[in-house]
């Protein structure tokens, strides 16, 4: 599963917990930010985590007002299957252009990378090892413009994705041995459905287990995963 940059400033490493939080349901809509207590929380000044919930506002995902200070707006599942596809559509053009592009350097390294998503299997560690991997794709399409507009559009897909889902685990590890495969064989068609697809099932999970904490909260349900 495609993954958001794991570095960052300390406004960005804030912009993205924050966010993970309210993608996840842990902040659900209309919780109020206390803005000292997550100024506490991430040990900075006030500057970074106002930029960061500033960032958040114009992603349509808190609201900051005057008077009644910085509220969670959330997302709806339907906002997370929207986005989905749209990311899905570019890191499915990304995968046919590294498929046309792809260098047999760039090969091995990708290979090695998949190795090592592989070897984390089960750990928390995973998921900044399938970040490297997918990222070394979306590099291989050799387009910045198309690098840039993928890491904008997956700041929707939670940092602990794999931690959250471990169903997708060993189904996410399949595919990136059948999307190499499809490099290695120059095909773009089949490398753009796979990359496609993996994206889009990770939305559906995402939206589905979403509308599960949103029953639970209001009482459909017994339990919540």
């Amino acid at each position: 599963m495609v993954g958001m940059d794991i570095g960052g400033t300390v406004r960005e490493r804030a912009a993205r917990e924050l966010r993970d939080r309210i993608l996840t349901g842990a902040l659900p809509a209309g919780t109020r930010i206390d803005l000292d207590a997550i100024t506490a929380e991430f040990a900075t000044s006030r500057t970074p985590v106002r930029e960061a919930l500033l960032e958040l506002s114009f992603e349509g995902l808190v609201r900051v007002a005057p008077r009644s200070g910085i509220t969670v707006i959330g997302i709806s599942s339907a906002d997370v299957l929207d986005s989905f596809t749209i990311l899905g559509v570019l890191t499915g053009q990304a995968a046919a252009w590294a498929a046309e592009r792809v260098t047999d350097e760039e090969l091995d390294q990708l290979r090695a990378l998949a190795a090592g998503v592989a070897e984390h299997s089960g750990d928390d560690a995973i998921g900044e090892a399938n970040w490297r991997f997918h990222q070394a794709i979306h590099r291989a399409a050799h387009s910045p413009r198309l690098l840039a507009a993928i890491k904008q559009a997956a700041r929707v897909v939670p940092t602990n994705f794999l931690v959250l889902f471990p169903e997708h685990e060993k189904h996410s590890l399949s595919e990136h041995e059948e999307l190499l495969d499809a490099l290695e064989k120059r095909d773009a068609d089949h490398a753009r459905v796979i990359a496609e697809h993996h994206v889009l099932e990770a939305g559906r999970s995402l939206a589905d287990w979403l509308d599960r904490r949103n029953d639970h909260r209001s009482g459909s349900l017994p339990t919540a995963r």
